[in-house]
């Protein structure tokens, strides 16, 4: 379960803290949820956490059936289309037991003729995903790959190798998967692309590496019971106002920092979900993303000591799921024999500690996110939690 600590954020709103505001965003809250405010048609993502148990056995029956007669998967998409899929398989690398590339998120030759070569004498399905099939990058790589993949098992093979996940009546991606008959999954109408990580957008790729998808969803609709609540006290909206009355105070970049690399790839999800839906009307805080203890060497004086004007938000686990102690050296040529025996996750908690206790005492404002461990059900928590408080931040920045 996610647990929010704004108490180093509170000095730099003011003025009695949140609690002025809190009306404001229950009325947000009562809009989002009763789907009467701004982009009420784009709220189909509500009703992803309780999908039919039917819809999520067939994409995880699809992608076993992906392990069992290819050597890899190739996805090929763009923002919303691949960011939550990676982030995902990249973060659950304790379940993502079978390969699956990216492509079709850049026009870079060397990328993508690295990635076509590795492919050589493997036997690799194509999964497209695009509303329209039209978007510049996924199309260019998917003729790539088409190509490769037509030279490998003829014109007849690609029904069998190409999966579309698109648009569920129109698009030139429909068109195309009607026509040559490939199987295909629908992309929810009223699901935009970056809220779309818990459709088959992100749930297929994620099921074909080999994560139990149910157990994300499990997560994602525990979230939605404890993160729509409309009282106080509610982590979503409570961090929704924190970054918003930040905002409006002069703070104009909202950091991510994580002191677990696995969820670098989460951030450039958080980064796109954030600066799409806030980025209007000379409104948004520009989001930025940190990993720990590895920036420390890059961003940290100036998280520190730098220019004010930056929230950060740290998103931290409080159990690793692999840990290693650290061992003796007799001879103590570098001096730190004194953490001998302790366990690397516990020094990388220690790190997270006094970053956070620094970083506070040089005037940033500071929110404190901690998840238990990482695990399928706590990131299809993490994944609901920032699309209903960004949403909130959305209609509290009237945007």
């Amino acid at each position: 379960m996610i647990t929010l600590d704004i108490s180093d954020a509170l000095p730099h709103i003011g003025g009695g803290g949140i609690k002025k505001e809190i009306p404001r965003a229950l009325q947000a809250l009562r809009a989002l949820l009763g789907r009467n405010g701004p982009g009420a048609d784009m709220l189909g993502w509500l009703d992803l956490p309780r999908m039919p148990q039917r819809d999520i056995e067939s994409i995880s029956d699809l992608g076993k059936r992906i392990q069992d007669r290819s050597d890899c998967l190739v996805v090929v998409g763009i923002g919303g289309s691949y960011l939550g899929a990676r982030a995902a398989i990249e973060a659950l690398s304790e379940e993502a037991v079978f390969p699956v590339h990216f492509a079709g998120f850049n026009l870079s030759p060397t990328y993508h003729d690295k990635l076509i070569a590795s492919l050589e004498g493997k036997k690799f399905t194509l999964c497209v995903i695009s509303k329209s099939g039209t978007t510049t990058e996924p199309a260019v790589a998917f003729r790539l790959l088409r190509r490769r993949l037509l030279e490998t098992v003829g014109p007849e093979g690609l029904k069998d190798r190409i999966i579309a996940i698109t648009d569920p009546r129109r698009g030139a991606l429909r068109l195309m998967a009607e026509a040559e008959g490939w199987k295909s999954l629908a992309i929810p109408p009223d699901v935009g692309g970056r809220f779309s990580i818990l459709s088959p957008v992100g749930l297929f790729p994620c099921a074909a590496a080999g994560i139990p998808v149910k157990d994300m969803l499990a997560g994602a609709a525990a979230a939605q019971d404890r993160f729509t609540r409309p009282q106080e006290g509610n982590p979503a909206l409570e961090y929704a106002l924190v970054r918003t009355m930040l905002h409006q105070k002069g703070t104009f970049v909202e950091v991510l920092s994580t002191f677990h690399p696995e969820l670098a790839l989460f951030g450039e999800w958080w980064k796109q979900l954030s600066g799409e839906s806030e980025g209007k009307a000379g409104r948004g805080l520009f989001p930025a993303c940190a990993v720990m203890t590895t920036d420390l060497h890059s961003l940290g004086q100036l998280l520190q000591e730098g220019p004010r004007g930056i929230l950060e938000t740290f998103l931290v686990a409080a159990r690793p799921r692999r840990d290693l102690a650290i061992p003796a050296w007799e001879e103590n040529p570098d001096d730190l024999n004194y953490i001998a025996g302790k366990s690397l996750g516990e020094v990388n908690r220690r790190a997270f500690e006094g970053t956070r206790k620094a970083h506070a005492a040089g005037g940033l404002p500071l929110v404190t996110m901690e998840i238990p461990s990482l695990t399928p059900p706590s990131l299809g928590e993490l994944f609901f939690f920032f699309e209903i408080a960004v949403s909130l931040s959305g209609y509290l920045l009237e945007v």
